[in-house]
Parts: C-alpha cells; structure tokens; sequence
C-alpha cells in the first residue's frame, strides 16, 4: 500500500526516470509526466514494473494541458510536486552569438513552466501531508559561484527560477507548504554528458534524501544533491 504520491515531470530518461525508479521503490505513488510517453519506452517498462507509476502525457509550456491535468487530479492529494523538465539549449555559442529564440525557449521550459506547474497543482499539494514543491535547477544559476562567463542561456534561465521559488517559498507559507531548489550535480545525462563527474543513480540517490528531509526548515533554499546549501 502506498503512503505518498509525488508528481515528476520529464521523466522519460536521466534523472526524472531515476527519481521515478527510486520513489516506486520506495513504495511511493508516482505520476510519472512526459512529453510523448508512447516514446517513452524506459519508463514504459518500469511502469511494467511497478503498479504504483502512473503514466501521464505532459508537455510543460502547454498550459492548457497543465490544468486539464490538474483538474483530472484534482482529487489527489500530492505530497512532492517535483519540476524536473528542462531544457539546456544551444551549446557551441559565446558572446555576441546569442540566439534570442533560443533564448525564449530555454526560460519557457526551465523558468515560466515550473510556476505555472505550481499555480495549477498548489491546492493538491496544500492537501496532502508533506506539501513541498521542489525545482531541478542548476548551481551553474548561481550568481556568486560564477566565475566562469558564457552560458547566457541556460544561466540566465536556472538563475531566473531561483528567484521563482524564493518567492513561492514567501507566497505559499500561509498555506504550509515548502519549496525549494535542487542543484543535482554535474550528472552522466543526456544534458550532462559522458564527462560529467557522477552517475544519474548517485545524483538521484542524493536528491531522494534531501527531498525526504525538506521541510519549512529548508524552504527558500537552493540545495545541492548532498544537502549542502549554495549560494544565490
């Protein structure tokens, strides 16, 4: 039997598929969201797994299909509503090559999306017992630990969600409900690359405890996967 549902979005590879393993296993009920699930074929197959996933057709920038989502769980209680879709953007570009389109898409998906997420599903997380709103940011957002320049796009879009939730973590109190920002690493993903110095099930691991820890303690912090706190 079930205790706790979580909501994930994107969870049709890397760390939204991990963290869906990880909760089912935990015998949490997982919503499982993703842009086209019929492509989805790890996540089919861990559905095939475990009875407690629950496989929901979701593309984050389609706002209508966030609330009607919402209104089909409008019953459900949702003790974590996790935004985890994001988007990198282009990669091979510096200063004086920036695409402005690009640019939009990548704050659609990463900055506008997990607000709208919020606003559709603030009553299913009021409702349930553990009420927290969690983001997958990026400590590459942080203004003080750059020091590097460059990544204008991506940058700019984890950066502009970190001020989102500060300010739900403010707005949402009075409602008891918690929220905070996730740096997961620099993870071995599609996003992250061959490169990248931890394994997706590490990342997840980390990510799992701090989002079983997080409480109003925590809300309006950026939190990495190992629970140490970053600096805006």
């Amino acid at each position: 039997m079930t205790t706790s549902t979580i909501l994930i979005t994107g969870t049709n590879r890397g760390i939204g598929l991990e963290l869906a393993r990880r909760f089912a296993a935990a015998n949490w009920r997982v919503l499982a969201c993703c842009r086209q699930p019929e492509h989805a074929s790890d996540l089919q197959a861990l559905a095939g797994q475990h009875s407690n996933i629950e496989i929901f057709q979701l593309n984050v920038t389609d706002y209508t299909q966030v609330a009607a989502l919402s209104e089909q769980l409008k019953d459900t209680p949702i003790d974590i509503l996790l935004s985890n879709a994001g988007l990198y953007g282009p990669k091979a570009y510096g200063f004086g090559d920036v695409d402005p389109q690009a640019w939009r898409e990548v704050l659609e998906v990463n900055t506008v999306a997990p607000l709208m997420l919020a606003q559709a599903f603030v009553q299913q997380v009021a409702a349930s017992q553990r009420k927290l709103i969690a983001v997958i940011s990026s400590k590459v957002g942080s203004i003080a630990d750059n020091q590097g320049g460059g990544g204008y796009i991506y940058r700019s879009s984890k950066t502009a969600v970190n001020q989102v939730v500060k300010s739900l973590s403010i707005d949402l109190a009075p409602l008891d409900i918690s929220v905070v920002s996730l740096h997961p690493g620099w993870v071995q993903t599609e996003m992250g690359g061959p490169d990248a110095l931890i394994s997706t099930a590490e990342s997840v691991a980390g990510l799992q405890q701090v989002l079983l820890q997080a409480g109003p303690e925590q809300s309006g912090q950026f939190l990495e996967y190992n629970g140490k706190i970053i600096p805006w």
